[in-house]
C-alpha cells in the first residue's frame, strides 16, 4: 500500500488537513495565509524557503501519488479529496497552482511581521494554501530559528571582540557548528547546519556543504571550513602513562606554518596538561611548529574552566597586551571552547573572560546541541495562519482573536511589509500600499516555477557580512 520513500507531497502534512476541503465556506475561491515569529528572543533571520521548494515544490504531483495518498489516507480514516488532487493533475500537470512571496532570504526582521505569504492562483483549489501548512511552515520556522539563534551569538561575540580586540576580522570563524551527532535527522542537519553558515564559516556538519551546494548555488565555492582535531578516542587509546606522546603526535602529524590544529585536553587531568605537558615539556614544540595549537576543554564549568585555562596559559606562555588593553596569548596557542555552549552560557564566558583582563580573541566557541536542536517552533512562537479568504468575488478578512490568549492574536487580509517614515519594518494591508510604497514581500514560486534562485554568499551579504 505505501511507497517505501517520502516523496509524496499529498501525504506531507497533518492528517486533519485532509478533511478539510469540506469545511470551508460555500464559493470559496482564493485563500490567503502568512507566517511569522509571534515573539521570541532574537530577530527573525529568513531561510529556508528556497531548499524547501527545490526538495519538494518544483516536482509534480502525479496520478500515482494521488493513488497513493487516497490509500493511505482512506484508510487511516479521513474523507480524501480524490477529485481535487485528480484536477490538479490535469489542469495544471500537477505543478501547484499557489503564489508564495516572502522577504529575501538572510533579511533581518523584528518578531511579530509577515514573512511569507500564500494564496492560490487558481479559484478551484482554495484548499490548497492550508493544506501545504505543515510542510511550509516547519521548512521555515526550523532554519530561520537556526539562522536566527546563530547571529544573535554573532552579535554578542562581536560586541566583545570590539571591546577587547583589535580586529574583529577572525569573527566569521569564531562559532562552529558542531551539531551533526545531536540532530534529529539527516536534513535537520542539512537544513539547521546549512542556517547557520548564513552567518559564520565553521562547521563539521559535512552534510550542510552538500546543502550548500544542492539548494543555494555553491556548487564551485566551498562555504566552510574545519580543521584537524583531536577527540577523546584518538587521545586515551594511548593510555594515560602516553599522554604526553598522543598530544605530540598531533603536533607531529598536523602542525606546520599556517595550520592550526585543535586537542581536546581533559580527558584526565586538564591543569596538568595545561601546567605540565604542553606548558613544559612540550612547549618548545608549541611555540615552534609554525602554526596554532587550539587546546580544547571539554568538561566542567564553561565560565570558570575558560578563564582559568587562559590563566594558566599566561603564567607558561605568556600575554602581549593590546591597543584596548586586554590580555592576548601569543599567536601560537589558542583556546576552543565546545561544551555546554548556549546563548547564556556563550555571554557568561565572555564576560568573566573579559572581567579577569583578557581579550574575546583568546577563545573560539563550538555548539552542538543548543544550536541545532535546543529549540522548538515555540522558540519563537513560529505560526502560519490564514488571513484572507475570497467568497464570490469579495476579499473578506479572516483571523482568530482567543479570549484566552491575546498573544494568538492573528493578523488579518492580505499583508504587506513595508519601511514606515523611521525606517522600521511594519507589517500592513496589501490594500494599503500607495504607489510609494515598496512591499519587501517578493513573488518566489508561482504556478510550480522557482522565480528566485539565490546563492548562499548573496544571502550571507544581507546579515552584514
Amino acid at each position: 500500500m505505501f511507497t517505501s520513500n517520502f516523496n509524496n507531497l499529498i501525504l506531507n502534512s497533518d492528517s486533519y488537513k485532509a478533511s478539510h476541503w469540506l469545511q470551508y465556506p460555500p464559493g470559496s475561491e482564493y485563500m490567503s495565509s502568512y507566517v511569522e515569529a509571534r515573539r521570541g528572543d532574537y530577530d527573525v533571520v529568513f531561510f529556508g524557503l528556497q531548499a524547501y521548494i527545490k526538495e519538494y515544490l518544483d516536482k509534480p504531483i502525479t496520478t500515482a501519488h494521488v493513488d497513493e495518498a487516497e490509500a493511505v489516507i482512506s484508510a487511516h480514516g479521513l474523507p480524501f479529496n480524490r477529485a481535487g488532487w485528480e484536477r490538479l493533475v490535469e489542469k495544471h500537470g500537477g505543478y501547484l497552482p499557489v503564489r508564495i512571496q516572502a522577504v529575501p532570504e538572510g533579511s533581518i526582521v523584528p518578531v511579530s511581521n509577515v514573512v511569507c505569504q500564500i494564496v492560490n492562483t487558481d479559484p478551484e483549489f482554495y484548499w490548497l494554501p492550508s493544506y501545504l501548512e505543515t510542510s511550509l511552515l516547519r521548512a521555515i520556522w526550523y532554519p530561520s530559528t537556526v539562522a536566527s539563534l546563530s547571529y544573535y551569538c554573532k552579535g554578542i561575540i562581536r560586541d566583545a571582540l570590539e571591546k577587547t580586540a583589535d580586529s574583529s576580522a577572525g569573527l566569521p570563524f569564531k562559532l562552529h557548528d558542531f551539531g551533526a551527532r545531536g540532530a534529529s535527522s539527516m536534513e535537520t542537519v542539512a537544513l539547521g547546519s546549512l542556517a547557520h553558515l548564513v552567518n559564520f564559516s565553521g562547521t563539521d556538519s559535512m552534510t550542510a556543504l552538500i546543502a550548500a551546494s544542492r539548494w543555494y548555488g555553491m556548487d564551485n565555492e566551498m562555504p566552510a571550513f574545519s580543521i584537524p582535531a583531536a577527540e577523546h578516542s584518538t587521545m586515551t587509546a594511548w593510555g594515560r602513562d602516553f599522554e604526553t606522546e598522543a598530544f605530540a603526535n598531533m603536533l607531529e602529524q598536523f602542525g606546520g606554518e599556517g595550520k592550526i590544529v585543535a586537542v581536546v585536553s581533559d580527558s584526565y587531568d586538564l591543569w596538568n596538561a595545561i601546567d605540565n605537558i604542553w606548558g613544559e615539556t612540550l612547549k618548545e614544540d608549541v611555540k615552534t611548529m609554525g602554526g596554532t595549537l587550539v587546546i580544547r576543554p571539554d568538561s566542567g564549568d564553561p565560565a570558570k574552566v575558560v578563564r582559568e585555562a587562559l590563566e594558566r596559559l599566561a603564567v607558561k606562555f605568556g600575554t602581549s597586551v593590546n591597543s584596548k588593553g586586554y590580555k592576548v596569548l601569543p599567536d601560537y596557542v589558542r583556546l576552543i571552547q565546545g561544551d555546554g555552549i548556549n546563548p547564556l552560557s556563550l555571554g557568561k564566558i565572555l564576560d568573566t573572560i573579559i572581567e579577569a583582563g583578557f581579550s574575546a580573541e583568546n577563545v573560539t566557541f563550538g555548539m552542538g546541541g543548543g544550536l541545532l536542536q535546543q529549540i522548538t517552533r515555540d522558540t519563537m512562537s513560529w505560526a502560519m495562519k490564514a488571513s484572507a479568504v475570497r467568497i464570490d468575488g469579495t476579499w473578506k478578512d479572516v483571523f482568530k482573536d482567543p479570549i484566552t490568549s491575546r498573544s494568538k492574536r492573528s493578523k488579518k487580509g492580505r499583508l504587506a511589509l513595508v519601511k514606515n517614515d523611521k525606517g522600521q519594518l511594519k507589517t500592513v494591508k496589501e490594500d494599503t500600499l500607495t504607489a510609494a510604497s515598496n512591499n519587501l514581500l517578493r513573488d518566489v514560486f508561482v504556478d510550480g516555477k522557482l522565480l528566485v534562485d539565490e546563492s548562499l554568499t548573496e544571502i550571507r551579504k544581507r546579515t552584514g557580512w
